[in-house]
């Protein structure tokens, strides 16, 4: 099993299922995108989901082929690493 890559998200406007595919770079294109899904192929939190404009939220796993990308609010992310010292 691959391991789950954090994938940092603006989550202050509504987040898709279609457009996070594209973010994670799971697909290439919306085009794919609408395929994929619609074929059953992508799983949300270990379910399978067939709607493109599901809204996803902070800390959904979402995997496509046995690759998996969880959604991360870049807020939080951004948050933590200043209250780490670190600088991005």
């Amino acid at each position: 099993m691959n391991p789950i890559e954090d994938i940092p998200c603006d989550l202050t406007e509504k987040l898709t299922l279609g457009q996070f595919l594209k973010i994670a770079n799971l697909i290439e294109s919306g085009a794919e995108a609408k395929m994929v899904i619609a074929d059953g192929e992508v799983t949300v939190n270990g379910d399978t989901d067939t709607r493109r404009g599901r809204g996803l939220a902070a800390g959904d796993v979402v995997d496509l082929g046995g690759h998996s990308a969880r959604v991360v609010n870049k807020h939080e992310v951004q948050s933590r690493t200043t209250k780490n010292g670190e600088h991005q």
